[in-house]
């Protein structure tokens, strides 16, 4: 019972112009592709030729008033149209990812030695195809309501239509004051930067749905924080990123439409989120609320199934932070667990653990209903009821899917219901009894074969097992774990090839982020590159990966180590 306790828990008019584009998207796209050829294999090493398509966005309500200044209260508004706020001191590339570069972008990494490139990442250079926009949109903090909240720091430049036709949102984040930036100043500091930067790729290579990070610089403009909000403020460096999404919508986006009873404008753009990303779903249809509300959980939970899997905590799962398409967005104080809990808090803002690592499956559920609520005034009585049913059954289901997917990390193919909770109950309750490492100890059981699990000389060369075999039932585990193999017809070869290939040897603890970045606020970006690059191979050991300690017990200062909502 511990398992399924632990988890069950620019107005109408304004368009883009330029001379040797015509508005029709599909010209845009025809007139991309003859210009890199028919075999794609042009990349773009100048920004300046590169262009943003026509943006769909722009059809979306917007706000009438162009003046940037903060405003509390934007009505009948979708997106405002306003521009970043540039640095004015020398900028600096930290990082980039090579993979977004040339996969999602069409660009030549060698565009990111241009200073047209970092004053572009910058927010400095706005290309004439581009019409920034800042998102307006509400949300529930920490399980109450936020009222109007939006993009007080970021700032979406446009819509790209790649090679492969998939269309992505650009956005700067860090790029200065909008009409929702309430008392912030719309700066994002080098620390907070690099860790979006960093996880948002981590987690793609770990296969989880994400939003993803092309590049990150670095002026010397001050930024005052009080990190900590403890009255100690302290002067850092702006950052920018550049991050992508498919979209960039979330609960909140419908949340505020709905409480300021702005019935027309939401309806268009849930009809706008229906027909670019689910377009599955009829928009001639009765139900087209209902299946698109049906299909925006099913992905949320299924999300949380991979978080729950890898260890990984969001740390802020507000109503603003969740998307619409069910990928995980806005990396502020995350957390992947070291040892063991249940209760693990990354955020040190969340003094109440709403959001630990055990309660990930309740809050979400919680901001589906909350999401439900904004979508309801649009559904007839009998819909109405109709919702509650959807979520949940999808909350049952996932439950299975969460025993389906820590069944797979013990190398096992097929399901006995009963018998794998009793298994995975008997592991956590250890793990979290001795302290042993969530990411090392699936791991390292798949590394050691299964017969060296009674050796006692054979487990300490591996250290988190070390810790895991302290536990007075660690053999009576091995027996079950052994019976339960041999019932499941899995070779002790085919066990550990399996949980080599689901479990990371590497993921991006806290520890290995502040290190990195203590190096980059001396402008060594060095080890930032490198996480990166390890972060791109978790399941492969990396020779000097292993000599820096990535996958050792972390150091004994990484404990004094705190991420709150500034991070």
């Amino acid at each position: 019972m511990l398992f399924c306790n632990i988890f069950a828990v620019a107005v109408q008019a304004i368009r883009w112009i330029h001379p040797i584009y015509v508005t029709s998207e599909r010209n845009y796209t025809r007139l991309m592709m003859e210009r890199m050829g028919t075999d794609c294999s042009a990349l773009i090493k100048d920004i300046n030729e590169w262009h943003f398509a026509p943006s769909k966005l722009m059809t979306l309500p917007l706000d009438g008033t162009k003046e940037n200044y903060i405003r509390r209260n934007v009505k009948e508004a979708i997106f405002s149209v306003v521009s970043p706020t540039p640095l004015a001191t020398k900028l600096k590339l930290v990082s980039y990812s090579e993979d977004v570069l040339i996969n999602i972008l069409d660009m030549d990494p060698s565009i990111s030695k241009t200073y047209d490139f970092s004053e572009f990442i910058a927010g400095n250079k706005i290309l004439p195809s581009c019409t920034p926009l800042a998102h307006r949109y509400g949300g529930h903090q920490f399980g109450f309501w936020a009222m109007q909240l939006g993009d007080g720091r970021a700032h979406l430049l446009g819509e790209y239509v790649n090679r492969a036709g998939e269309r992505w949102e650009l956005q700067l984040k860090g790029s200065g004051k909008t009409p929702y930036s309430r008392d912030g100043d719309g700066h994002a500091v080098l620390r907070s930067s690099i860790r979006e930067f960093l996880c948002s790729e981590a987690m793609y290579y770990l296969g989880v749905p994400t939003s993803r990070a092309a590049a990150i610089v670095v002026s010397q403009d001050p930024v005052l924080r009080d990190q900590f909000y403890n009255g100690y403020p302290r002067t850092e460096r702006a950052a920018v990123v550049l991050r992508l999404a498919p979209s960039w919508f979330r609960f909140g986006s419908l949340e505020i439409l709905a409480h300021n009873k702005e019935m027309t404008s939401l309806k268009k753009l849930i009809d706008f989120i229906i027909s670019e990303h689910y377009p599955e779903i009829d928009l001639q249809s009765e139900n087209k609320y209902l299946q698109l509300f049906s299909q925006v959980a099913q992905k949320t939970m299924d999300l949380v199934v991979q978080w729950q899997s890898i260890g990984f905590t969001h740390g802020v799962l507000n109503t603003d932070n969740m998307s619409m398409l069910g990928i995980t967005i806005d990396y502020g104080p995350f957390g992947f667990m070291e040892a063991y809990d249940s209760r693990f808090v990354p955020n040190s803002s969340d003094k109440e653990a709403r959001y630990c690592f055990e309660r990930q499956f309740q809050i979400a559920e919680w901001n589906l209903e909350q999401l439900s609520q904004a979508i309801i005034p649009l559904l007839d009585e009998s819909q109405t009821v109709e919702i509650t049913g959807v979520l949940q059954n999808i909350i049952q289901d996932s439950q299975n899917k969460l025993r389906d997917a820590f069944r797979k990390k013990l190398g096992l193919r097929t399901d006995v219901n009963e018998i794998d909770n009793q298994l995975l109950t008997m592991l956590l309750q250890m793990m979290e009894e001795t302290g042993a490492d969530f990411t090392q100890t699936f791991r390292q059981l798949g590394d050691i074969p299964m017969a060296d699990l009674r050796n006692p000389d054979e487990v300490k060369k591996h250290w988190s097992l070390q810790r895991l075999s302290n536990n007075k039932y660690f053999l009576t585990f091995v027996d079950a774990y052994e019976k339960r193999l041999a019932e499941d017809g899995t070779t002790d070869s085919e066990r550990r090839r399996i949980m080599c290939k689901i479990n990371p040897r590497y993921v991006l603890k806290n520890w290995m982020a502040q290190s990195a970045i203590e190096k980059a606020e001396k402008d060594d970006f060095s080890e930032v590159q490198f996480l990166l690059n390890v972060l791109q191979s978790p399941y492969t050991v990396n020779e000097e990966a292993e000599k820096r300690g990535y996958a050792d017990p972390p150091p004994k200062w990484s404990s004094t180590i705190k991420v709150s909502c500034s991070s």
